[in-house]
């Protein structure tokens, strides 16, 4: 099996100095980032099938290039700094319709990163507070929140699609104001505008998205699922 290269070219790539002299160990600054991958990679981090070919230059995407160029604009660049953008946590945040282009603009980056090493989870808004519930049954809710706050990228598909309740917005809460002190960059996509959002998740978590992603970047146009039916697309 290939060992992983040190990212700071100080160790062997085993996570750990050794000094043949003194025939002792201790632990290389890799370490942690080694450990926090290895915890990421128990969440979800798959590019769903549909989106697994999806790219620039698929044909849904040139169309919802048509329709939002300069949306469209801003989501290559940050792909093209995807490294530093990562390192700062900036982030993005798509909003508009069903149908007009948001989680395939997403899943884009979300594959960019994957493919650059980076650890990536991915999780519809109602899936992964399903899984927080599960993760409560099974004693193991804060491990499972703590891999969240630590993944170069969470990628939170369809926020506000969720029962609103005191519960929800206090692990949605949780979830970003983490990622916000963290520095960790964060992909969201929601079908409600600024307001509706707002109304939905509350100020405290709108807020942060703010700080962490910018303004949204605002998708229009028609279904795309709907125009294509009954084929697939990678549209939504």
């Amino acid at each position: 099996m290939k060992t992983e290269r040190c990212s700071f070219d100080l160790c062997d790539g085993s996570g750990f100095l050794v000094d043949e002299d003194t025939r002792t160990s201790s632990p290389c600054r890799c370490r942690p980032l080694r450990l926090a991958k290895t915890r990421a990679r128990r969440l979800e981090g798959q590019i769903p099938r549909l989106y697994r070919e999806i790219s620039f230059e698929h044909s849904d995407v040139i169309d919802i290039e048509r329709n939002c160029p300069a949306q469209v604009r801003e989501v290559r660049a940050y792909v093209r700094g995807l490294d530093a953008n990562i390192d700062h946590g900036r982030g993005l945040w798509l909003t508009g319709k069903y149908g007009t282009g948001k989680t395939a603009l997403a899943m884009i980056v979300s594959k960019a990163a994957i493919d650059a090493g980076h650890t990536v989870a991915i999780y519809s808004c109602p899936r992964l507070l399903s899984v927080i519930r599960e993760s409560i049954d099974g004693g193991g809710m804060l491990d499972f929140l703590d891999r969240l706050a630590q993944v170069d990228l969470l990628h939170i598909d369809d926020l506000g699609a969720e029962r609103r309740t005191e519960w929800v917005l206090e692990q949605l809460y949780s979830i970003v104001n983490s990622r916000y002190e963290d520095q960790r960059a964060t992909l969201v996509t929601t079908n409600l505008d600024l307001d509706a959002l707002t109304a939905q998740v509350g100020e405290r978590i709108v807020s942060r998205l703010e700080g962490m992603c910018g303004e949204p970047l605002p998708f229009y146009g028609t279904d795309h699922r709907r125009e294509t039916y009954p084929v697939k697309t990678a549209s939504a």
